[in-house]
């Protein structure tokens, strides 16, 4: 596994360890066990994974995944810990970097801000410049639900464009934190919005990610 790839695996590990099976996360819904099953069927279970995608097999993603949130949770994140199978994508070092790094920094924020006491985490450069790159790759495909024009601003001025239309509100943040917002975490990053009133809450209440 990869540098930020393999860091972040086992720092979303650790606080997952460290809530335990039952704390809140971010994920509407989800405890900590749920968002655990769902990193193991991600990267072990690709027949079922797709239904994050592919909406004939949700139901089938659902099921797989109540069966391995059934599992003891020490299980769960032995089998996260040890990272995919020889024969998964994921287990490829190109692959690991470019999906699990966004991936499990997102997660790892999901398990921290669920709590009253979090603090902001301080990224790297290096770290906050590799979740900007898939932000750029990505923007058009996260943002594509929202009811408005979007553009995402770091603060060195550096934008990339998630949403075409009119009118536009400009996002701007720190790559962690526009990470979050346009992964439908926008009640908890710490970000600014600027344009017209009723355009901005609409950004801030739009269905945002994957």
């Amino acid at each position: 596994m990869s540098t930020h790839a393999k860091r972040e695996r086992l720092l979303l590990a650790d606080l997952l360890d460290g809530a335990g099976p039952g704390a809140p996360t971010l994920c509407e819904g989800w405890s900590t066990r749920d968002l655990a099953a769902h990193l193991v069927v991600r990267e072990r279970r690709p027949d079922a994974a797709a239904g994050v995608l592919v909406k004939p097999l949700a139901a089938r993603l659902a099921r797989v995944q109540e069966e391995f949130a059934a599992r003891p949770y020490e299980e769960l994140l032995q089998l996260f810990r040890t990272g995919p199978p020889r024969m998964s994508p994921f287990a490829l070092k190109q692959v690991d970097e470019a999906a699990n790094s966004f991936e499990f920094y997102v997660h790892a924020e999901d398990v921290r801000r669920a709590r009253p006491d979090w603090t902001p985490r301080e990224l790297d450069p290096v770290f906050a410049d590799t979740l900007w790159a898939r932000i750029e790759r990505g923007a058009r495909i996260f943002g594509r639900r929202s009811p408005v024009g979007l553009v995402l601003r770091r603060p060195d001025g550096r934008t990339a464009v998630a949403n075409r239309g009119t009118p536009v509100v400009t996002v701007t943040g720190e790559p962690g934190e526009l990470a979050l917002f346009l992964t439908g975490r926008q009640d908890s990053a710490r970000v600014e919005l600027e344009g017209d009133k009723e355009a901005v809450a609409k950004a801030h209440e739009a269905k945002l990610g994957i």
